[in-house]
């Protein structure tokens, strides 16, 4: 099922997520849900908080970025099959080079800006079986995760963009909040005061 985004100004997005335990009720179909809606929105990944849920999990799929010609062979082969699902994650340590990249998010839909983050992590997390996972992961791979994690953090791409560049985006965002922007996915809007 095609789960409407919280968009931009939604408190949830703002909450620290919580962990949950195997017996979360009707995990699988939320992971599920998570996917197809993502998949439904042309998203690389999506969080918990973006449905509406302040809980510790997001999902992953980098093939999308296979394709690009800005990437060596390498990456591109590796992020065609990275397609992965992060419940409970904690970053352990972020490494390497600082490097910006153009980001997006499907809660503030037509809002793109450079992010500068390190181009590798190593993470620990729990996997769809709540199999106890860790690797590091580099590059566009660990840019995804490391946007996603934001979110479980109550952060968004936006709180990492300079003072100046948040006051010329003020606008747009606010017009996000109101419902003041076209999309071609479902979306909720915050209940207006």
């Amino acid at each position: 099922m095609i789960l409407p985004i919280f968009a931009y100004g939604d408190p949830v997005l703002r909450k620290k997520g919580e962990s949950i335990m195997e017996d979360y009720p009707a995990l699988k179909e939320l992971i599920v849900n998570m996917h197809e809606t993502m998949y439904h929105a042309n998203g690389v990944g999506l969080a918990a908080p973006q449905i509406g849920k302040a809980i510790r999990l997001f999902i992953v799929d980098g093939s999308p970025f296979s394709e690009s010609d800005e990437l060596d062979v390498a990456e591109r082969e590796f992020l065609k099959t990275y397609k992965k699902v992060f419940i409970n994650p904690r970053i352990i340590e972020e490494l390497g080079r600082e490097w910006a990249f153009n980001e997006g998010c499907l809660s503030i839909p037509n809002i793109n800006e450079d992010v500068v983050r390190k181009d590798t992590l190593s993470i620990e997390y729990l996997d769809e079986n709540f199999k106890p996972q860790q690797e590091t992961v580099g590059g566009l791979a660990a840019r995804i995760i490391q946007h996603e994690y934001d979110h479980i953090e109550g952060i968004l791409f936006t709180d990492r963009l300079s003072a100046l560049k948040r006051r010329l985006l003020k606008k747009k965002l606010e017009n996000i909040s109101k419902g003041l922007v076209e999309v071609d996915y479902k979306m909720k809007f915050p209940k207006l005061k």
